[in-house]
């Protein structure tokens, strides 16, 4: 489709305590994992590093941010900035379980939109939206006035918010998992066994 899908590599995996996009679930890296899903749906995807040497073995487009050090939503900046398209879906490296098919959801329903941000329990998913390459402007503005939160940029947007009951298609998801963030190892114990029985058709 006629759209990019944007991986966030960035953040210092604190938590974690390692980069959490090159540890590997059923023997493949978790940032591999997601550019393989992404790919069946997006013919480009842009990687945003700021270590683009640890992820030359993906063959993938890659920038680094134009504004380092401020945060995700620098990130977003330098994915919309290099991308191509319009429309894009933009997801953080902690989500393992990303779904293209939801993705392109997503994107079909940005239209006259700034961006489309899925609410799942009440909670905004930023990392997982949609955005138009048109406010990358607006926010490289938020970055220059210190407003670093994505909520910052999507307050001044004309965005769709999303619930479960608009993300329903005639295919059944796992929004649970869909929207999984492993930000800490015990996540990814759980990631690893999550993907076992995936693999074993449990």
């Amino acid at each position: 489709m006629k759209a990019a899908a944007i991986i966030l590599s960035g953040g210092k995996s604190s938590r974690m305590g390692i980069n959490k996009a090159l540890l590997q679930i059923n023997e493949i890296t978790m940032i591999e994992r997601m550019a393989m899903e992404l790919k069946r749906f997006f013919e480009e995807i842009i990687l945003v590093t700021n270590e683009p040497d640890d992820y030359r073995f993906l063959d993938l487009k890659m920038v680094s941010d134009l504004f380092p050090g401020r945060g995700p939503l620098a990130g977003i900046h330098a994915g919309l900035m290099a991308s191509e398209c319009e429309e894009n879906f933009v997801v953080a490296c902690d989500m393992p379980f990303v779904s293209g098919q939801l993705a392109v959801v997503l994107v079909n329903k940005c239209r006259q939109y700034d961006a489309v941000v899925p609410v799942i329990d009440g909670k905004q998913h930023p990392l997982f939206a949609v955005f138009k390459k048109r406010i990358a402007e607006a926010a490289a503005q938020r970055i220059e006035n210190n407003q670093l939160r994505v909520k910052d940029l999507l307050d001044g947007l004309n965005v769709h918010y999303v619930t479960e009951k608009e993300l329903i298609t005639d295919r059944k998801m796992d929004l649970e998992r869909i929207f999984f963030n492993m930000n800490h190892p015990i996540e990814y114990e759980e990631a690893k066994k999550w993907a076992e029985a995936h693999l074993e058709g449990k």
